[in-house]
């Protein structure tokens, strides 16, 4: 590998000066992506271009010539690009499989669960609200990642068994310390879970986005409309998505707002509302920082004399962009609830926009305000220690150890 290329660390440890580094080194870097060689692009304008380029492919299979060689049962995150779903489908594919899921998130059908995640806020911090005064409670734990596993199983249809099994599975999907070896065995371990979902779903389906996907694969006799992997890819890409960018940017409003009391005030104070709140976390904090993988279908050339080949791979660095000065100026690094325009990249761009963007943003508004207009005196631990995911995909913290209310 060319001496040239940047490690990222999988720990995610030191993600802030990696950040800073494919910000200040053209509009593309070459990386060393957990042994791989690929292209990092964090500057706004070139990335939102490439997300729109034709191009431009999320399709392993057709456009990787490492894949799958080189990839499957040899690389950490084989899943991530050998998938068969709208995640990494392109062209008329990509636009097939969208069609068939994009119903769950019209913004009819979003709408409608306002009062189900309301509900779902209310319960879990009754029961947060039990811990005595000056002890700590993890909200990361008992608040952040319960609401959307809930949100996202109301929509899907999963039993508590399956929220259960998915929990541990799909976390580690987005653990980039582990080994190939690990990694495989813990995507056989979720297809398992989603295969015992699909077979009880035919058995007795319901009113959810599981069963309808189920009867739009079994109800065309030649499966053209949905082949058996491709709903089972299907139904862990709802799933895994549906819950943990909507976790992290939870976890991360309530560590910045925690950490800068005078954004806070100007909520307080009226300034800004939390739809504001809500952009400038996305923006500041993208709950995922590095998406992989695109691939150039062709030469595609770059401001700057930067040319990716054909074949070659790029991750979309997300976090990075979102702080880059070319969108936001001098203050680009500053957290700013006030700030007039929050333009990010969080939910990517173009074909491939994150379906679920208009859900996550109503779950962290509804979580947020809730949770800091019942407790005006959240604080954090004396004692807390803010740990990042041990993942240079995911944008969040391992735990939150807050305070509800002093001694």
């Amino acid at each position: 590998m060319d001496q040239n290329v940047f490690t990222l660390d999988p720990t995610g440890g030191n993600r802030h000066t990696e950040d800073a580094y494919l910000r200040a080194h053209g509009p593309a870097v070459r990386v060393d992506l957990l042994g791989q060689e690929v292209w990092a692009v964090a500057d706004p304008g070139v990335l939102k271009a490439l997300l729109v380029d034709p191009r431009v492919s999320k399709d392993a299979a057709q456009h990787w010539p490492k894949f799958p060689d080189e990839i499957i049962g040899k690389w950490p995150l084989a899943l991530w690009v050998g998938v068969s779903n709208m995640f990494t489908a392109y062209g008329a594919d990509h636009r097939r499989l969208r069609r068939l899921v994009s119903p769950a998130f019209s913004t009819r059908r979003v709408a409608a669960m306002t009062s189900r995640i309301e509900e779902i806020t209310a319960e879990l911090l009754d029961t947060v609200a039990a811990t005595p005064a000056g002890q700590s409670v993890d909200l990361r734990e008992n608040f952040a990642v319960p609401l959307p596993i809930q949100v996202i199983s109301s929509l899907m249809g999963l039993p508590v068994s399956a929220q259960k099994a998915f929990r541990g599975l799909v976390d580690a999907v987005f653990d980039t310390t582990q080994s190939a070896q690990e990694a495989t065995e813990n995507a056989t371990k979720l297809y398992g879970v989603l295969a015992d979902l699909v077979a009880e779903k035919r058995e007795n389906p319901g009113d959810d986005m599981t069963s309808l996907l189920i009867a739009t694969r079994d109800d065309e006799g030649d499966g053209s409309a949905l082949a058996e992997q491709e709903l089972l890819d299907t139904l862990l890409l709802v799933v895994s998505a549906g819950y943990e960018t909507t976790v992290n940017l939870i976890d991360q409003g309530i560590t910045l707002l925690l950490t800068r009391p005078d954004q806070r005030a100007k909520l307080q104070a009226g300034q800004v509302g939390w739809r504001d709140v809500v952009e400038e976390i996305l923006r500041f904090e993208a709950p995922v920082a590095n998406l992989p993988l695109r691939y150039a279908v062709e030469d595609v050339d770059l401001p700057g004399g930067v040319t990716i080949r054909q074949g070659e791979a790029i991750l979309a660095s997300y976090a990075a962009a979102g702080r880059h000065p070319d969108l936001h100026g001098e203050s680009a690094d500053e957290f700013d609830v006030a700030r007039s325009l929050k333009d990010h990249l969080a939910f990517g761009h173009g074909v491939h926009f994150c379906l679920g963007a208009q859900l996550a943003r109503m779950e962290a508004e509804i979580a947020l305000r809730t949770l800091f207009t019942r407790f005006p005196d959240l604080a954090f631990a004396t004692d807390a220690e803010l740990r990042p995911l041990e993942s240079l995909i995911s944008n969040g913290h391992q735990v939150l150890p807050v305070v509800l209310r002093p001694a």
